[in-house]
């Protein structure tokens, strides 16, 4: 059987662009696999990983203008917005270095020996390992910042796993251009080229999670094919660790209070946050309860001029398009649901972004449970409460998410209560902000309560690293035989405790 072609398509047209390659055989995946795995060896050495992660940033800032063109012609999201995402992926390259040249994230613990406890306490030094080989599945709506060069990426190659990457459909020729830089900087730091390995198709998908070989997994993509894979890593012979982002809502609560006190203002910063990229953030609020009343209408009002400003956008593919359009209609046509501003075909090729309404009462009368599930795309549903017993028995219903947000007044006696019904159900939790627009921290978190993710991880931030290690504690281990991050003196200035 010939092997399926992948091609680069334009979504600006539908049209094909060029062959970029040919989807990888169950044997081709063997090989990448196993190419990957024989480089563990050399990607122990901490200081060849800082330096594979800074030279890779340094030649993507280098080809900026060709990976920006690569990724826009098959994305469509313009320059602006994917010059923004290289500098925040270039930007995590390097503060995954900072992780690895710091060290902290060993997390190396040791007790020393003491004979007066019950039971007698030995000599134990514990620190973590990395898992292995990680698969990363690449996402569609951020080619650079959660595909190739992305964070799973940077955080697995930082914890000394290299990474097989299952390239995203809608832009394979520039997930192949980033491939190509990275491994470039590995061979430049002294690392063979195998720590990164990129494969394309949808079947090679599939057997990567099954491969005896593969350690762990990174997957950011629909709840469909993420809960897919996820039971595919569970149901191995050795089941493997599956950190799946999948799917948000990310609901937004506006108490009477902050709609007295700037209903314009929220309603003009939520149409910006919904609009986003056409809408096609992970973090995009999706669901927004309202107060009904005269200060609830004025933020209405607001939103649905600034949403009714919005041009024609074209979104990442036509199979999106089509499952948006799809979605809306759905929603719209159910009882109650209004649409100040109808979402819908735009174009041939675009959408237009829209808002759709509904009473509080009539979510909690059951038969809209469509409002309550992530609708890709530039829209957003606004549900109007006429009690403060309404906003707890709607957030009741919604299931787990990256992001929760509360929208209130300075002075605000709902706040406390309900900063506390938000918390359970989001991995991050904003007041007076917009979810869109997630920061690469320390502290940041990005995960949530299932189906936002799979673990309890986060895909953002420092502590992204964790999910690719696993602690072992040496017990009462002669001093050469320790690594040196164990050993009395500290010959490598690790932190420790």
């Amino acid at each position: 059987m010939a092997a399926e072609p992948v091609w680069s398509v334009d979504p600006r047209t539908g049209k094909p662009r060029e062959q970029v390659a040919v989807e990888a055989t169950a044997d081709e995946i063997d090989g990448a696999v196993r190419a990957a795995a024989a480089t563990r060896e050399a990607l122990a050495d901490r200081t060849a990983r800082a330096a594979l992660l800074r030279t890779a940033a340094d030649l993507l800032d280098e080809a900026g203008p060709r990976v920006i063109e690569a990724a826009d012609a098959e994305t469509a999201l313009g320059p602006v917005r994917l010059t923004g995402e290289l500098a925040r992926t270039t930007a995590q390259l390097r503060a995954f270095a900072d992780v690895v040249d710091e060290g902290s994230f060993l997390d190396v613990r040791i007790d020393l020996p003491d004979p007066t406890t019950t039971p007698p306490r030995p000599d134990l030094r514990r620190w973590k390992i990395p898992l292995g080989v990680v698969a990363v599945y690449a996402a569609s709506n951020f080619p650079l910042a959660f595909s190739v060069p992305g964070g799973d990426t940077a955080s697995a190659l930082a914890a000394g796993c290299p990474v097989v990457i299952k390239a995203h459909p809608d832009h394979p020729a520039t997930s192949e251009l980033c491939a190509s830089l990275l491994r470039r900087a590995a061979s430049k730091a002294g690392l063979p080229e195998g720590v990164v390995v990129l494969v394309h198709g949808f079947d090679a998908g599939v057997e990567l999670v099954r491969h005896p070989l593969v350690a762990a997994a990174g997957f950011t993509g629909s709840v469909r094919g993420g809960r897919a894979l996820f039971d595919a890593a569970a149901a191995r012979p050795v089941p493997i660790p599956f950190h799946g982002e999948l799917g948000s809502l990310n609901p937004v609560v506006i108490t009477e209070a902050a709609a007295q006190e700037r209903a314009a203002e929220i309603g003009a910063g939520l149409a910006a946050s919904v609009t986003m990229g056409q809408g096609q953030f992970c973090t995009k609020p999706g669901f927004v309860l309202a107060p009904a009343g005269e200060a609830g209408d004025r933020f209405v009002s607001a939103l649905t001029d600034a949403i009714s400003k919005t041009e024609p956008g074209v979104m990442l593919d036509h199979r999106m398009r089509g499952a948006f359009l799809t979605g809306t209609n759905e929603r719209a046509e159910l009882a109650g649901v209004a649409a100040p501003v109808p979402p819908g075909a735009g174009g041939e090729h675009t959408v237009d972004a829209g808002i759709l309404t509904v009473d509080a009462g009539d979510v909690l009368d059951g038969g809209h449970d469509a409002l309550l599930e992530e609708c890709f795309g530039p829209v957003t549903v606004v549900s109007r409460y006429a009690t403060r017993e309404e906003i707890t028995a709607v957030l009741a219903l919604l299931p787990g998410n990256l992001t929760a947000t509360l929208q209130m007044a300075e002075e605000d006696p709902e706040a406390a209560s309900l900063l506390a019904e938000l918390t359970p159900l989001a991995g991050r939790v904003l007041v007076n902000g917009w979810p869109t627009g997630v920061a690469v921290a320390a502290a940041q978190h990005h995960g949530g309560p299932y189906p936002a993710t799979t673990s309890t991880s986060t895909s953002v931030g420092a502590t992204a690293i964790e999910r690719w290690l696993r602690p072992v504690t040496y017990q009462s281990t002669p001093q050469h035989l320790l690594p040196p991050e164990l050993r009395d003196g500290n010959p490598l200035g690790v932190p420790r405790r």
